[in-house]
């Protein structure tokens, strides 16, 4: 899946943010323009590419925004996007207008909300989300990122229950961005997130939904009653962590947002998809063949030899490398210095 990012501009100031390198760097005006969009329809055609996201900064921020799903549903993709929920009634309307006449099989929502406790937001800010559950919950699953090991969950439980949203719940580990002074959970304290997650287990089990792992946990950090737990709950689990591939307004390429100053490209040296994919999974496969995984343990570890867990989130694997003396494979040392990543 290919994710386009709309504009650089966002509504929040999260303070675990991995995508703000990337919006600082850039102008807020800088959105897609449709003779991109055009472009990159037609290549996600060409390679055959069903399922396409639509991130920020905030998605909805781009003035033709909606004119924009529209069209790539036209053009036979199923669209997912990424979004805070903070948005202007105006753009509500449109929703309402428009987007609430799609099957929630060909459009979705991805609507990363932050614990009103621990990460305060101001009361606008909160009413506007509540209006966008209010609207468009059946087609929003809840995602959270984790930030800190005391974090809290019971409002998602409530958000699910009021708004009828998507039986789902997609969990994230704040990750660092190499050469970037971010917040972010350590390797040492991943060990706490998945105890304090496994606290929950009654309220996952009384909804019946599973946790949606994303990238960054290593199978290491759980043990076998909480693998057991999700595997039970959930039917699969995986530990794995690959190329994102988020493609910028002007069809530059980057792995992941925590990565996006490492080895950019732009998608005019691609002819499909499927060599861009090969392109970072050799490149994310380069990383690792310098260090295994984010613990000193993964270099010997059977899981990982056998492709069960990746290792971890290749963006801390960098992020050693920063602090190192340059002394790695000379692509990567490369890739670090002519980025721009100290």
């Amino acid at each position: 899946m290919a994710n386009v990012l709309l504009t650089s501009k966002c509504v929040r100031s999260c303070p675990y943010c991995f995508a703000k390198k990337e919006m600082d760097e850039k102008s807020p005006d800088d959105i897609l323009s449709w003779e991109n969009l055009l472009y990159l329809a037609d290549f996600f055609s060409i390679s055959d590419e069903k399922f396409v996201s639509l991130l920020g900064g905030e998605p909805t921020l781009h003035p033709q925004f909606t004119d924009i799903v529209l069209y790539l549903i036209e053009r036979g993709m199923k669209v997912n996007i990424f979004t805070s929920g903070i948005m202007s009634d105006k753009k509500l309307e449109e929703m309402k207008k428009y987007l609430t006449k799609i099957s929630p099989e060909q459009l979705s929502f991805v609507c990363n909300v932050n614990n009103p406790e621990q990460t305060p937001a101001p009361i606008e800010e909160q009413e506007k989300l509540h209006k966008f559950l209010s609207l468009m919950g059946p087609w929003t699953e809840p995602g959270f990122n984790i930030y800190r090991t005391d974090f809290k969950l019971d409002f998602i439980f409530d958000l699910l229950t009021r708004y009828g949203m998507r039986h789902g719940l997609r969990l994230g580990i704040a990750s660092p961005v190499p050469g970037y002074d971010n917040i972010f959970i350590h390797p040492d304290d991943i060990k706490k997130v998945v105890d304090k997650l496994y606290s929950y287990r009654e309220m996952f089990e009384q909804f019946q939904l599973g946790p949606g792992l994303d990238c960054g946990f290593p199978l290491c950090s759980f043990n076998d009653e909480q693998l057991g737990w999700i595997f039970r709950i959930t039917g699969h689990i995986e530990f794995g962590c690959g190329p994102a591939l988020d493609i910028t307004p002007d069809l530059e390429i980057y792995s992941c947002f925590p990565m996006s100053g490492y080895h950019r490209r732009s998608i005019f040296e691609f002819d499909n998809m499927g060599q861009i994919s090969e392109y970072y999974n050799n490149l994310h496969q380069q990383i690792r063949n310098e260090i295994s995984g984010i613990y000193d343990e993964c270099q010997d570890c059977v899981s990982l030899k056998t492709m069960r867990c990746a290792g971890g989130g290749v963006c801390q694997i960098l992020n050693h490398f920063v602090k190192e003396a340059p002394v790695r494979h000379q692509e990567i040392e490369d890739g670090l210095r002519t980025n721009g990543i100290p």
